[in-house]
């Protein structure tokens, strides 16, 4: 419960930071995803989701909010995710690395027919590349996640890659 209280009192610290220069990113990445608990190798698909960032100098914080959809016959992860989000702007390169804290719900399913939808956690780390004005290459993203309860022995390890739209905001 004091990881909660932590992640929502640096949200609404970001939130209140009206002085900070802020910034939207939309993004969609080709995501493929090896779960543990199964022998299929990885399932793909896709992820989607926003940021908000407000940069402090060198540094920016924000929060992401995103859904992943992976499927690999019968085997499939979907999930929606929130949470806190640290990136380095260094202006004078046209790369940004960030780390990423998110928690939220998704469902597994597995062969013949067995589905669990659990409260997930996931840590992320990836590196954007400016290519265009308001226009990133998500040159790759690894996450490693985990689920609770009937499904706490699942631990999807991501790897990602896609586009980001830096809105002007």
């Amino acid at each position: 419960m004091r990881i909660f209280r932590i992640a929502l009192l640096m949200l609404m610290t970001v939130g209140l930071a009206e002085a900070a220069h802020a910034q939207v990113g939309i993004y969609g990445t080709f995501t493929g995803t090896k779960l543990d608990t199964t022998s299929a190798p990885w399932i793909y698909g896709g992820t989607v989701g926003f940021y908000r960032d407000h940069g402090l100098g060198l540094i920016a914080a924000g929060f992401d909010a995103r859904g992943e959809f992976v499927q690999r016959k019968e085997t499939s992860l979907k999930s929606g995710l929130v949470g806190i989000r640290l990136a380095v702007t260094p202006h004078v390169l046209p790369i940004k690395p960030y780390v990423e804290g998110l928690v939220g719900v998704g469902n597994v399913s597995v062969a013949q027919g067995s589905s669990t939808t659990a409260f997930e956690y996931k840590v992320l780390g990836g590196v954007d590349w400016t290519f265009f004005p308001r226009l990133d290459w998500r040159v790759v993203e690894f996450g490693y996640g985990g689920f609770t309860g009937d499904a706490s022995g699942v631990h999807p390890t991501t790897l990602s890659s896609g586009l980001v739209f830096r809105l002007p905001f």
